[in-house]
């Protein structure tokens, strides 16, 4: 497909918080700026200032009133509808950015859908369980969330055979895309901000006036995330750490509570205060899953090493031994024992060449690889 000749929409879960996957959106609308945004819900305050530009086009939920879409669980059964009641008509190409529903979107059959997929939708699929868990339900109300889960689910199974292409951020999610939705994708990297940071030298490492004592997490706080193992392990070694980033209220304040002295709690930061801290850690902490990460990438562009679940993209983007330490269980003793190997052989680590690893996932090789999917597709699908 000829990119300058053709009218492009773009499609994502939900505008109501900042990570990862709303990074990737952004870089999506650089590509194609002309492209309206359609997405379930919006709330303007959660996006930071992010998107501002862009036409955004909301789903029937945003008429509800502020205090259910803030509770936006409660809409959940009236989500799958959302995204199929958006008009695509004159579009050639729709860009699906999902974990969630915004893939499920109908189309006519001359309009090509490309999903890019961030995630199969995890608490319908294999996060399910710890999901109903993690909610406190009654008896009852578990029963009847896991009723509106299967539902969901099917209808999941069912969206996903909407796209003509998949996109997968990770070969974790690839294979997770082929098991539960029988599809085939290619792998694209999200894009990173690896930025021109400047490395301090090996002999710089430690204890120094150019790098930190602390020990850094710059994440979501959720708890798949697995903070809480990250801070019962520092507790135990009696090392600093600092958090940067915001979640559920109710799990803030579990985490803070189980806190020792030397752990801060630092909440939402614009940008330029969180690279400065990439730049002034030790290294960096990330104790839970994901199906990629962007975060570890961010601090190795800084020359600063990984400490990370061996699991999901993290083994596809940390190098063990050069630019970082892994841990085989989302366990308080198994993460303090990674800890000290890191610590034994820190003086090991060269920044210089975490840095370098960090390049291979670069904004500028995302938006190359993008432009070349859709260039790659025919006229006709």
């Amino acid at each position: 497909m000829d990119i300058k000749n053709i009218k492009i929409a773009i499609v994502h879960d939900f505008l109501n918080q900042y990570g990862g996957a709303e990074r990737v959106l952004e870089i999506l609308h650089e590509i194609f700026p002309e492209a309206p945004i359609y997405t379930l819900l919006y709330e303007k305050e959660k996006m930071r200032g992010k998107l501002e530009n862009a036409e955004i086009r909301t789903s029937f939920l945003q008429k509800f009133p502020k205090w259910i879409r803030r509770r936006h669980k409660w809409l959940l059964p009236l989500m799958p509808t959302a995204p199929e009641t958006f008009n695509f008509r004159d579009y050639d190409l729709v860009i699906s950015s999902s974990s969630a529903f915004a893939k499920g979107i109908v189309i006519k059959p001359k309009t090509i859908h490309v999903c890019y997929c961030h995630s199969p939708m995890r608490y319908t699929w294999d996060w399910n369980e710890n999901y109903l868990a993690e909610q406190g339900l009654g008896r009852k109300r578990r029963i009847f969330a896991r009723m509106i889960l299967n539902y969901v689910r099917i209808w999941d199974r069912v969206a996903a055979d909407r796209a003509d292409y998949f996109i997968a951020n990770s070969r974790a999610t690839q294979a997770r895309i082929k098991k539960y939705y029988g599809r085939e994708s290619r792998v694209i990297y999200p894009p990173v901000d690896i930025g021109s940071f400047e490395v301090s030298p090996r002999e710089a490492r430690g204890f120094t006036s150019s790098s930190g004592d602390y020990f850094l997490i710059v994440s979501r706080l959720a708890p798949y995330k697995k903070i809480d193992v990250a801070i019962e392990a520092l507790n135990k070694l009696n090392l600093p750490l600092v958090i940067v980033g915001e979640g559920p209220e109710k799990y803030q304040k579990y985490l803070k509570k189980i806190a020792g002295p030397k752990t801060r709690f630092l909440g939402w930061l614009p940008d330029e205060k969180i690279h400065q801290h990439y730049g002034n850690c030790r290294a960096f902490l990330f104790p839970g899953e994901d199906d990629f990460g962007i975060t570890p990438i961010e601090a190795m562009s800084h020359g600063k090493p990984v400490i990370a679940l061996r699991r999901g993209g993290a083994v596809e983007t940390i190098i063990e031994g050069e630019t970082g330490e892994f841990f085989d269980d989302a366990s308080i003793e198994v993460m303090v024992d990674a800890l000290r190997r890191f610590i034994e052989h820190e003086e090991t680590y060269d920044p210089e060449k975490i840095r370098v690893q960090s390049e291979n996932f670069s904004k500028e090789i995302f938006v190359e690889n993008i432009k070349k999917m859709i260039q790659d597709i025919p006229k006709e699908s």
